[in-house]
């Protein structure tokens, strides 16, 4: 999956779509899904039990799909594109591509990818 946890996303679709950034809580790879924070809550109501005696409503994050976000890029401050390559290093890192520039690094060094030096 393209998104992970705590990342910084823009919603791009939806009822709560808007160019504020907002964190990624949880990813659901199995299901293309994520849950990120603020957005499409809903109301769980709770009956009142001996655990809880007054009752009442939770709100609580429910999941999107992944494709209806962007990753966050501070320097130009929204949501944008982004690919994959590997660094001189070796290591994959996320670039966007708009302003070409590194997103983060993911993983450790990958012998196979060390780029040799003539």
């Amino acid at each position: 999956m393209h998104i992970r946890k705590d990342d910084v996303v823009v919603v791009i679709t939806g009822d709560d779509k808007g160019p504020e950034p907002r964190k990624v809580l949880r990813v659901l790879p199995e299901k293309g899904k994520i849950v990120v924070e603020g957005v499409n809550r809903v109301y769980k109501h709770l009956k009142p039990s001996a655990k809880n005696q007054q009752g009442g409503r939770l709100s609580k994050e429910m999941p999107i799909d992944a494709s209806n976000v962007l990753l966050y890029n501070p320097s130009i401050r929204r949501g944008v594109r982004f690919g994959y390559r590997f660094t001189e290093a070796g290591q994959k890192e996320r670039y966007c591509k708009v302003t070409n520039e590194s997103l983060g690094v993911l993983g450790p060094v990958k012998p196979t990818r060390v780029k040799p030096t003539a």
